[in-house]
C-alpha cells in the first residue's frame, strides 16, 4: 500500500473518531427532528436482546452461531419494514465490579448487532444501564459487573455506586465499535440515549439530581444527541423528571397485562383505542419528545392489535416505538426468551405481518392525527381491522398486506409493487401456513419469498423450555 493511501485511511479514521455525532435534536415544542433537514423523526421497530442474558446463553445451549443468528434476525426484521432498534444493555456482562468496560463476547455481539442494524438502515436508541441480574427465565448467572446484585434505590444515592456508573458511562460511550470504526458517542445512527432501564424512584429531588449527574457525564464524553428518561415506571415524579436536563420521556404499553401463562382470546381493540398520558398538560412535559421503549399485546396470538397500537401511538405524538421483543429465529421454536411475548416471522407469521402493517401505519400517520374512537375506526387510512376474523389488512396503491385470508380487493392492481400475507386473497391462493412476500423487481418480473409452514403444538405462553418441539 502506498504511503499516500495509508495517510488517507488514517485521516478518514481520524475523522470518524473525532467527528461530532449530532444527527438528531428536540425542538422547543418537543418534536424529535433530524439535523440534516429538520424533518420529524418517525421510526418503528423492535427490541432485540440476543447478545445478552438468556438469549446469549441459549444460543450456546443449542450449539448455534451467534452472529449467524443475528444475521438471520436482522434480515427478517428488515423484511417486516422496521427501521427502529432499541436495546437495554446488560452492563453487568460487559463491565467489572468497578464499572470499567470489559471486552467480553457479549460486547462483541452488541457491536456486531449495531453494525448489522446500521447496514440495514436501522436507527437505534440505546439504554446503557440495567440494574438487576441476568437470569430470566433461568436462575441468575454470575456476571462481573457491579449492577448484577444492585438494588434500584442504591443506584441513585450510593456515592460509590454513582462513581462506578460514571466510570461505566464514560468508557461505554468512548468504546469504538470495531465493525464500524466509530465510537458509540459519535455514531449518528445511535440517535438518542435512555439513561437507564425502568428506574424506580421514591424521591423526586433525588431523581432530578441523579439524572443531571448522569447527563453531565454523558455530555462530557461528547455525545450530542438527545437524552431520554423513563417516566412510566414512577409517573408521580413527572415534575422532577422534567426539571432535569433531558430532552424526552420514554413510555411503555402492555395493554393486555403480562404473564397470563396461556394464550388470551377475545376482542382487545378497546384496550388499545387510545394511549392516555395523564400528565399531558403538565408545563414541563410540553417540550419533551416522546418515545415508546417497549410495547406488546402480551400473551396474544391474534394479528389485529399492532396496527391499532401504532395508530394510537401517533395520536399520542410518539415518534419512536419499539415492540418488546423480537424472538430470535434460532430460539423461536420454544419461545424461551420472554414467555409472555412471542413474535417471529417464521413462527408467528400472522403477528409478524401485523407488525409490518403497523410499521406502515406508524410511518404514514401524522403526529397527533386521530381517526376517532372504536368501533368507528376499524377502517382508517389504508388499514382495515377485523377482530372477529383475526385480520388486519393494509391496502394502498402500491402495497397489499394481510395477516390472514381476506376477500378485500386491492385498490390499484396496476400500480401494485408489494404483496405480503398469510392465507388466501384475491391475488394469491396458498394452502401453506407460513408468510409469503411478492415484490415487483421490474415490469413483468416479481420475486417470491415463502416462509416455511408452521404449526403450534403447544401453547407458546406456557412456562418456556428449550426442550419444547
Amino acid at each position: 500500500m502506498k504511503i499516500r493511501e495509508c495517510v488517507l485511511i488514517a485521516l478518514l479514521l481520524g475523522m470518524h473518531l473525532c467527528s461530532g455525532q449530532s444527527s438528531t435534536y428536540v425542538d422547543d415544542d418537543g418534536i424529535f427532528r433530524w439535523v440534516k433537514d429538520d424533518t420529524e423523526v418517525c421510526l418503528f421497530g423492535a427490541n432485540y436482546t440476543l447478545p445478552f442474558a438468556h438469549g446469549f446463553r441459549a444460543i450456546n445451549y443449542i450449539g448455534k452461531n451467534h452472529k449467524k443468528a443475528i444475521d438471520e434476525d436482522v434480515y427478517h426484521m428488515t423484511r417486516l419494514g422496521l427501521d427502529a432498534f432499541r436495546i437495554h444493555i446488560w452492563d453487568s456482562e460487559i463491565s467489572d465490579n468497578q464499572g470499567n468496560l470489559v471486552q467480553t463476547e457479549q460486547l462483541d455481539l452488541l457491536d456486531y448487532t449495531l453494525f448489522k442494524m446500521k447496514e440495514r438502515g436501522f436507527k437505534t436508541i440505546v439504554t446503557p444501564f440495567k440494574v438487576g441480574d441476568n437470569g430470566y427465565p433461568e436462575k441468575p448467572f454470575p456476571a462481573p459487573g457491579f449492577s448484577a446484585t444492585l438494588s434500584k434505590p442504591e443506584t441513585y444515592i450510593n456515592e460509590s455506586i454513582l462513581q462506578k456508573q460514571e466510570r461505566y458511562f464514560t468508557q461505554f460511550l468512548n468504546h469504538i465499535n470495531p465493525y464500524t470504526g466509530i465510537p458509540y458517542k459519535n455514531d449518528p445512527d445511535i440517535i438518542a440515549l435512555e439513561i437507564n432501564n425502568e428506574p424506580q424512584h421514591d424521591d423526586g429531588e433525588v431523581a432530578t439530581k441523579y439524572i443531571n449527574r448522569m447527563v453531565k457525564v454523558i455530555r462530557e464524553t461528547g455525545f450530542q444527541n438527545p437524552i431520554f428518561y423513563n417516566v412510566s415506571e414512577r409517573p408521580q415524579f413527572i415534575r422532577d423528571y422534567c426539571k432535569a436536563d433531558i430532552q424526552g420521556c420514554t413510555f411503555q404499553w402492555y395493554p393486555t397485562g403480562l404473564v397470563y401463562n396461556k394464550v388470551l382470546k377475545g376482542n382487545y381493540l378497546p384496550n388499545v383505542d387510545a394511549y392516555k398520558i395523564p400528565f399531558e398538560g403538565h408545563e414541563g412535559f410540553k417540550n419533551k419528545a416522546r418515545v415508546v421503549y417497549e410495547f406488546d399485546p402480551a400473551d396474544m396470538e391474534q394479528s389485529y392489535m399492532y396496527p391499532a397500537m401504532a395508530r394510537s401511538f401517533r395520536e399520542a405524538k410518539f415518534q419512536f416505538a419499539a415492540q418488546f421483543a423480537y424472538e430470535p429465529l434460532a430460539l423461536a421454536y420454544a419461545n424461551t426468551e420472554y414467555q409472555t411475548h412471542y413474535l417471529n416471522l417464521a413462527y408467528t407469521p400472522s403477528k409478524a405481518i401485523s407488525l409490518l402493517i403497523a410499521s406502515e401505519v406508524f410511518h404514514e400517520t401524522s403526529i397527533g392525527e386521530s381517526f376517532g374512537r372504536y368501533p368507528k375506526n376499524v377502517r382508517f387510512g389504508n388499514t382495515y381491522l377485523d377482530s372477529y376474523n383475526d385480520l388486519a389488512v393494509y391496502n394502498s396503491d402500491e402495497k397489499f398486506y394481510y395477516t390472514n385470508s381476506t376477500s378485500e380487493q386491492p385498490k390499484k392492481l396496476k400500480k401494485l409493487k408489494h404483496i405480503a400475507g398469510v392465507g388466501n386473497s384475491k391475488l394469491v391462493n396458498y394452502s401453506g401456513s407460513g408468510a409469503y412476500f411478492l415484490d415487483k423487481i421490474e415490469k413483468g418480473i416479481w420475486r417470491l419469498e415463502v416462509m416455511p409452514d408452521v404449526l403450534w403444538v403447544k401453547d407458546p405462553f406456557e412456562k418456556p423450555s428449550l426442550k419444547k418441539h
